[in-house]
């Protein structure tokens, strides 16, 4: 190929940005600053990519982004065809670029999470990963690593895929300790099709739990990851579950768990929480220091009580659902309980629960040091 000499390395953060931007159609400038190196290193190598004609500027509707040029394509086909053929050859959103607004917006949104599962040690390319939405079956029986696939991965499962049509779901992510349905809200309260998404939960349920991955998740519910931009959506949620706007998919026992992480490095390192159980068992070892076990026979939401025998919650990972109940049962039994989370979610809390729930708080810099130095 002309030019080879101006070609990236794999190892370089040039490469970085083609293979992201490969991934995900378009890539948001803004997500820059959130791909690990200096700015001003990034930006001098975007300028660089774009001299080489590898990358080129797309800026259309007040959304800017980053695109393929046509010497990027055929040299990541040529480079790596099992990593990029699939987003860069046929019909699919991520080849055949168009310019509509709404096209672009969700490219954007999954660009994000692409970028929060990438910077979380989760596997997002297609090489690297087991593809468990084949047509033919699962190549494995369990996952050793945590892997994101896209809803457009997940579709390549055939006839079937119908039944997720209408979905608002990004992708799923599959890890050691649960399957978690993946959307991202960015900086809004989602509007949900309650059936849609229904299906896609039982849609998952049957596929991995009983037909392709029983040997891991046979006994697994499948729970709902929510990503997004700042703590403000997350409160919308839980301060409309009074009102005639309330999100029935979210907070009337559709799914026992739901969690809520920001698009931004809090929301990263929650993710690796998220995928490893024995960092959660170890740090809520640690957070019972001081409480009683909890008691199965107490009619409200809890993971430990306190000396007195008021009800504690873990509410770290801000379980959608999990919270609104707790905060429910406090006010319809007129007591008090205790939240733990960390120091960044303490306001958005204790601005939905008020004087009904006492606050501790995890310092995130010392948990962060602690588990993922």
């Amino acid at each position: 190929m002309d030019g080879s000499s101006r070609l990236p390395r794999t190892d370089t953060i040039s490469y970085h940005l083609l293979e992201l931007t490969a991934i995900c159609g378009e890539l948001p400038a803004y997500l820059l600053m959130r791909i690990p190196g200096s700015t001003s290193y990034k930006e001098s190598v975007i300028t660089s990519l774009k001299k080489d004609g590898l990358l080129k500027t797309y800026y259309r509707d007040k959304l800017r982004g980053y695109r393929l040029g046509r010497k990027a394509r055929s040299f990541l086909l040529e480079e790596n065809p099992e990593r990029f053929s699939f987003f860069l050859t046929g019909n699919g959103e991520t080849s055949r670029l168009k310019s509509e607004f709404t096209r672009r917006l969700r490219l954007h949104r999954v660009a994000e999470i692409f970028v929060s599962m990438r910077n979380a040690g989760i596997r997002i390319f297609r090489d690297e990963k087991p593809d468990i939405f084949s047509a033919g079956g699962s190549p494995v029986s369990t996952l050793e690593c945590p892997a994101f696939y896209s809803s457009r991965e997940i579709k390549e499962v055939g006839i079937d895929a119908v039944k997720i049509r209408g979905s608002r779901m990004a992708g799923a992510l599959l890890a050691p300790s649960g399957i978690f349905v993946t959307y991202n809200g960015d900086s809004y309260t989602m509007k949900w099709d309650y059936r849609a998404e229904i299906k896609v939960q039982v849609f998952l349920k049957l596929l991995l739990c009983c037909e392709r991955l029983p040997a891991q998740y046979a006994r697994t519910e499948v729970s709902g990851l929510l990503l997004g931009n700042g703590l403000e959506p997350f409160y919308q949620i839980l301060s409309s579950a009074d009102t005639s706007s309330r999100c029935f998919f979210l907070l009337d026992g559709n799914y026992e768990h739901f969690y809520y992480l920001t698009n931004d490095r809090y929301g990263e390192t929650l993710l690796k929480l998220l995928c490893s159980p024995e960092n959660v068992t170890e740090l809520d070892h640690m957070l019972m220091q001081g409480f009683q076990p909890k008691d199965t026979g107490l009619p409200i939401e809890h993971d430990a009580l306190d000396r007195n025998g008021n009800p504690v919650l873990f509410g770290y990972f801000l379980d959608i659902p999990r919270i609104n109940r707790f905060h429910t049962a406090l006010q319809l039994q007129e007591r008090t309980g205790t939240l733990i989370c960390f120091d960044f979610q303490k306001e958005v809390l204790h601005r939905f629960c008020g004087e009904q729930a006492e606050f501790s708080t995890i310092s995130f810099e010392k948990f962060e040091r602690r588990f993922f130095p």
